[in-house]
């Protein structure tokens, strides 16, 4: 009989490297053209975020951020994540998801949405305090 320590909480959740759509983006192509070759890779939604963000575009920067977001749940329910537990932000390939949670944060706060601003912040502080302590500087 073995026991689980239930106190330990969930493991970590690892999304799978990225290879060829890191390299694209690393080697300076256009975020915009990463993105729409490689839609599911949540890091050129990330720069694209806050590319728009930076220029004075909120609420384009908040629909970028949504995307990356969005399709980084994907990856992270197929890659057992269950709705909460850690993602490290050590884990190169968890960072794209990590900033579009603090870019969809920051916009959503820019647009009044203060809520959802805050939810967005506590799920990052949850998932990664390095990613929160990281991004927020």
């Amino acid at each position: 009989m073995t026991h689980e320590n239930l106190l330990a909480g969930p493991p970590p959740t690892y999304l799978p490297d990225s290879t060829e759509a890191r390299e694209a983006l690393e080697s300076g192509a256009k975020a915009s053209d990463v993105a729409a070759r490689f839609p599911a890779y949540s890091a050129a939604w990330a720069t694209l975020a806050d590319e728009y963000f930076a220029n004075g575009h909120a609420v384009t920067s908040y629909a970028f951020a949504r995307t990356g977001y969005h399709r980084g749940l994907d990856q992270l329910r197929r890659a057992g994540w269950k709705g909460h537990g850690p993602i490290p932000w050590e884990h190169e390939p968890n960072r794209g998801f990590l900033r579009c949670l603090y870019a969809l944060a920051r916009a959503a706060q820019a647009i009044g949405e203060k809520d959802e601003a805050e939810r967005c912040l506590q799920f990052l502080k949850d998932s990664s305090p390095t990613a929160a302590a990281e991004l927020n500087n």
